[in-house]
Order: C-alpha cells, then structure tokens, then sequence
C-alpha cells in the first residue's frame, strides 16, 4: 500500500506497574543480561513489531496514549524511607516517554484496586479514543475480561508477557506464569522471554533495545530505568559473585535477632547484628515486607541466621516501623 493511502494504527499503552516491577527485578538480578527494562526500548518494540503485523510502514504505528498504574507509598513515607526523590526521578523518566501515571496509596496489606482501574481506564479510553491496538503489559487472568470487552469494540489487543522460574536465595523456587486464558484471547500475543532468548534475535538492536545500557555505554542522559525507583548514580554496580545461588536456614538456631542496616548496594545489603559480631549479608528477596529499594541506611530490622555458600547470611528480614519496637 502507498505510503499516502496508510492510515495511522493508533497505539494505546497500559502497564501494570507491579508486574513491571516484578520483571525488571528478574533481568537485574537473576538473568544473565544483568539490566533493566527500558520503557522507551518497549515502545520501540511495539511500534515495531504492530507495523509489522499491519504491513506498514512504522512510521504509521503511533503510541498515542501510555498509562502506569501501580501502589505508591505516602509521600511522607516515602520521605522517612529516603525514596522520595528516587520516585521522582523515575515520574520524570515516564513524563519522558509521555507515560500518564495512576498511583493508589499503599496499604497494610499492599495495593488494592489498580487492576480494576487499570482495566476500567482501557476499556473507557478505548471507546473515546478508538484506539486500533491496546497494549497490555500484564500477565494476571483478571485482565481476560477487559480483552474481551476490547474485542467486542473490534480493539486489538497485544500483549506484553513474561514466564519465568527461578530458585531463590531459600531454596525455594519462584515462577511467574502468564493466565493462558489471556495469551489466547488476544491478538497479537508476545511471549518476551523466549523473544528475548532466542538465540537468533538476541543480538538485534530491537531486542538489546529493551534493555538499559550500561552506563558506560549509554548515548545519552537520562535513559530510563525500571522499577520506580532509580539507583542513585553512585551505587556500585551490582555483582552477581556476590548472589548467594541458595541460603537456607541455620537449623540449629531459630532464634529471631536484630539488628540495624549498615550498607546498601543495588540488590543486597549488610546487616548489623545488635548482639554483636561480623556483618550479615542479605539478598534482595530476603526482606519479607518490605520493597529492597525502600530500605534505607540505619533501619531497625529482625531477621534470621542462615548459610548461602559464601557462609553466614540473614535470612527473612523484616523491616521495623515504631509501632513494632
């Protein structure tokens, strides 16, 4: 077709920022790639691979409208626990990419309701938007009934999904899996690990686009980064030598103790015990109520002793607010 006679393929983006969240952490701290997601890589890819389906060219595959949708903490909690400023930078980084953010206050028990809001604002936006394509950045089955609503509009969906497993620090293993249900209602269904881990595309400059570079290699200032909180550009990087591939619990000891964080680098700290005695090491996953990129230095914390294959280790940190102390 002419390029003159195309019409635009109207994009509409909605994130589930949890589960955002939940794959940036995996590609950070367990895959081999080491790094995060890049919003502005993602829409590259959808963009793409939409005017591919089409059989258009890209420059008619538009995102006209992204939405993020996630629990926040209060902004006075989010000051206690020194986070405040990173959840700004990672807003300036969606305002970047055009990303409308939709935040609910985080409870006791987490985040309630945003899969409904997230499912009401897609199905209502695409009514008075005509959006030609939806895309889901999702996995849960709660959505199936939004994708059916979209395709009664004649709205087609693509979705966005991971399924991945891996063994935690405790031996126990972990899988994210997509609700199959979702994967064969839509219409354009991309299952992102195995894009990512072909072994014939890996190297394409749209699959590492995905991800953000490394900072020696980044073009340019402020590439974004995935979760909502940005490491500050001191951190030290991560070191996978120091990931512990299982920890388990000191079965002769299964005495509660605590102690204070003494340092904290992207995916592990180290922990003071109040006892006395060296410092612990904790992995990330290790902290039971809490978000690893909400602790901050000098918190009150309880844990348990355990052994990874570097020795010594805390095991099930639990963060402690003043109502516990």
């Amino acid at each position: 077709m002419p390029v003159a006679n195309q019409k635009l393929t109207k994009i509409g983006v909605f994130y589930d920022g949890n589960f955002l969240l939940h794959v940036s952490n995996y590609y950070q701290y367990v895959h081999a790639r080491h790094s995060r997601l890049s919003i502005a890589g993602m829409h590259e890819f959808m963009k793409k691979k939409i005017a591919e389906a089409d059989g258009i060219d890209p420059r008619y595959s538009q995102i006209v409208d992204a939405h993020y949708f996630r629990g926040r903490l209060r902004a006075q909690d989010a000051a206690e626990r020194d986070v405040l400023l990173k959840e700004r930078l990672f807003d300036d980084v969606l305002m970047r990419q055009g990303v409308t953010t939709h935040y609910l206050p985080l409870g006791a028990n987490g985040e309630k309701g945003i899969d409904v809001w997230l499912a009401l604002e897609a199905y209502e936006l695409s009514i008075h938007k005509c959006y030609d394509v939806v895309v889901l950045v999702a996995c849960d089955g709660d959505y199936l009934p939004l994708v059916r609503k979209l395709n009664t509009l004649g709205t087609r969906v693509m979705l966005m999904a991971w399924d991945f497993k891996f063994t935690d620090q405790h031996g126990n293993e972990r899988e994210t899996r997509t609700a199959q249900s979702l994967i064969e209602e839509v219409t354009l269904p991309f299952l992102m690990h195995q894009v990512i881990d072909d072994r014939f595309t890996r190297n394409d400059p749209l699959i590492n686009g995905l991800f953000v570079p490394p900072p020696d290699a980044r073009p340019r200032i402020g590439d974004d980064v995935i979760p909502a909180f940005v490491p500050p550009t001191h951190a030290p990087a991560f070191n996978p030598a120091l990931t512990p591939a299982t920890a388990i619990a000191d079965p002769n000891n299964d005495e509660v103790l605590e102690g204070k964080i003494q340092n904290l680098k992207e995916g592990f700290g180290f922990i003071t015990p109040f006892n006395g005695g060296t410092n612990l090491f904790f992995f990330h996953n290790s902290v039971t109520n809490a978000e690893f990129a909400t602790l901050k230095i000098g918190d009150h914390v309880e844990y348990r002793l355990g052994s990874n294959d570097k020795g010594a280790c805390a095991i099930e940190v639990k963060v402690l607010t003043d109502e516990d102390d």
